[in-house]
């Protein structure tokens, strides 16, 4: 591998925070029960920490949607790879993402999932890169607001590696 990994944001920073947006999404949601949608695939690392905390019942559903290939910048066309298994129709939802960058696939995916007609739709990321960002994006609830690096660990790859790093680091190429 040609490229290094600079940490960004530690293992013991990660859990202490997944925790923390448990409780406050719990409290958000108390006396109801989530659905909660996780994009693939990077999320699926956060998605199952987050939901082990959760206070409240959970059930989970996976969607996978693509801008980027393989490439480290979004391509700006978003493509479904594989849409939910069951309806969201009035159910309290929330959107469980790794990375919101341009805002691009999160705007489009908003705009989907609205239209099937849910009772609520929040947003939650492990992590948030307002510089980059291109279209506006309601975030509900952030991990951590990160600077314009390239990122991986903690579900976040670089041409499908990395993604098992128990941190968040900066890839140098």
């Amino acid at each position: 591998m040609a490229e290094t990994i600079k940490v960004l944001i530690s293992e013991e920073e990660i859990d202490k925070r997944i925790k923390e947006l448990a409780v406050e999404i719990s409290k958000a949601y108390e006396g109801k029960s989530l659905h909660m949608i996780c994009v693939l695939k990077g999320g699926v690392f956060f998605m199952t920490e987050l939901s082990k905390h959760m206070t409240i019942p959970v059930s989970i559903d996976f969607m996978s949607v693509s801008s980027y290939g393989d490439a480290t910048v979004s391509s700006g066309r978003v493509k479904i790879v594989k849409d939910l298994d069951e309806s969201i129709e009035g159910k309290d939802v929330l959107i469980v993402e790794d990375i919101i960058d341009s805002g691009r696939t999160l705007s489009y995916l908003l705009a989907m999932l609205k239209g099937r007609m849910p009772a609520s739709l929040k947003l939650c990321t492990l992590l948030d890169k307002p510089d980059r960002r291109e279209m506006e994006v309601a975030v509900d609830y952030t991990g951590f607001k990160i600077p314009d690096a390239f990122v991986v660990g903690y579900g976040l790859d670089y041409k499908q590696i990395y993604r098992n790093l128990p941190y968040i680091g900066v890839v140098e190429l």
